[in-house]
């Protein structure tokens, strides 16, 4: 078979680390050996949380990547602009003096009405040029484009004006109008809701087919647009790296201090802050509450939200930002893993790998998103509502009961979870890449060759 040559799109790629890359590390990884010829278009500086070149180093050679210049910054400056912004107060060590109220909404206003759909739209000047390019130099068959960034979308009708015959994938890694707009977007004024729904909808309309990441997600997408087909909206989950992960059954002993460990890996932010958990925490009996430690790894966003986990005192640690393989190898060493959600239509990454180490979970989840559903189908841990204080509580007060029990009580559903290997969900994306490409070649099979629609950029 004739191999496929993909580009893909992806703002963030390793050595840049967190879990906003893994998706795309994955893709690079695995694609070359299902037929895939690669080549990844991607921000030379784009600002990260961390680094991690343990993800770079897996990346096949035969993988080309072609890195850009965007005009961002780096990502702690960005974070307390960002802090100023939200929070209309001067960061640390500024006086009130020095950055005047009227000042702050200014800039805020400013950098809200221009800065749409949001920061990273920066790039989208150079990623045009540079796609164009990639297309014609390299002979591309198919462009997969993953978003966030949601600017990144931008490029989708700029390409099919360019190229009416090329297929387009976009990939949803997080559901956009619906929820993560409203948790975590840079802007949320009317002007930003109308650009969002606006871009997306151009996104919808010029691209192949789109790909979510969870069913609902995937519905509450294809609702949106009614006159397109169904075959259009399509999904693939993200999924845990088996080779990352060393799967260990939970203890049948208790720790000789008696303490339960829950860890929380990733980003603490607005889709999972801790209030509801730490309220549920401080309301257990003494004798219960001091026998949990709660560690939590991962870049927090707000000062709010670490100062709320530090009331639990020194039943937590905070530690930071760590590579994924040292995060991962961290849930060797845990009782339980912690899961805080408040979204209802996409996954947090960080389940798969929960559910890919063996360890159960103790969650608190939108009762009604997706992440109940996957942790009942493979039986992988125990759940409460996100912000019902009260049952918090008793799933915890439940979890300290369960004490040397828990081997007996957790039973994994082993064959559902391999489902959700990476490399298995790799080959069918593959697949699906193959099908597309097939389809249009097909066809267009007396039509021109696809061709730029003008020789500017």
């Amino acid at each position: 078979m004739k191999p496929l040559n993909v580009l893909l799109v992806t703002y963030s790629f390793p050595p840049a680390g967190g879990v906003g890359v893994l998706r795309a590390a994955s893709l690079a990884r695995y694609f070359p050996a299902e037929g895939i010829r690669l080549d990844v278009l991607t921000a030379r500086n784009a600002s990260a949380v961390g680094t991690d070149s343990a993800l770079f180093n897996e990346i096949p050679a035969e993988v080309t990547i072609h890195r850009t210049i965007t005009l961002d910054l780096p990502f702690g400056i960005k974070k307390r602009i960002k802090q100023l912004l939200v929070r209309g107060k001067p960061g640390k060590g500024a006086t009130s003096a020095a950055v005047p109220a009227g000042k702050t909404n200014f800039l805020k206003r400013a950098l809200q009405d221009v800065l749409l759909p949001d920061p990273q739209v920066t790039w989208l000047p150079v990623l045009t040029r540079a796609a164009c390019r990639l297309v014609r130099e390299r002979h591309i068959d198919l462009v997969l484009i993953t978003a966030p960034p949601f600017s990144s979308v931008l490029l989708v009708e700029k390409l099919r004006k360019k190229f009416p015959h090329l297929p387009i994938v976009v990939d949803f890694r997080d559901e956009w109008l619906s929820t993560t707009l409203d948790l975590v977007g840079f802007s949320r004024s009317e002007r930003a809701r109308k650009m969002a729904r606006d871009t997306e909808a151009s996104a919808v309309a010029n691209a192949t087919a789109v790909v979510a990441v969870t069913e609902a997600a995937r519905r509450q997408i294809r609702s949106r647009y009614p006159r397109e087909l169904e075959s259009k909206f399509l999904l693939i989950p993200n999924g845990f790296d088996a080779t990352r992960l060393h799967r260990s059954a939970p203890s049948t002993e208790l720790r000789l201090d008696g303490r339960i460990v829950i860890t929380h890996i990733g980003t603490v932010y607005a889709s999972n802050e801790p209030t509801s958990l730490v309220k549920a925490v401080q309301s257990l009996p003494p004798e219960v509450r001091s026998r949990f430690r709660f560690r939590f790894i991962g870049y927090i966003e707000e000062q709010r939200y670490r100062e709320a986990l530090l009331q639990l005192g020194d039943m937590v640690e905070l530690k930071g930002f760590l590579p994924q393989h040292e995060a991962l190898a961290a849930l060797n060493e845990t009782d339980y893993c912690l899961l805080i959600r408040h979204d209802h239509l996409n996954i947090a990454a960080k389940m798969y790998d929960y559910i890919g180490g063996g360890k159960p979970i103790l969650a608190t989840i939108h009762p009604d998103g997706p992440e109940r559903h996957l942790l009942e189908e493979v039986r992988a841990g125990w759940w409460a509502a996100n912000h019902d204080v009260q049952s918090i509580r008793q799933l915890f007060i439940d979890a300290a009961v369960r004490g040397n029990s828990l081997a007996r009580e957790f039973q994994p559903d082993r064959e559902k979870i391999a489902q959700y290997e990476r490399k298995v969900l790799a080959q069918r994306y593959a697949g699906l890449l193959y099908s597309i490409a097939g389809s249009e070649r097909a066809c267009d099979l007396h039509a021109p060759a696809a061709q730029p629609a003008g020789t500017g950029e």
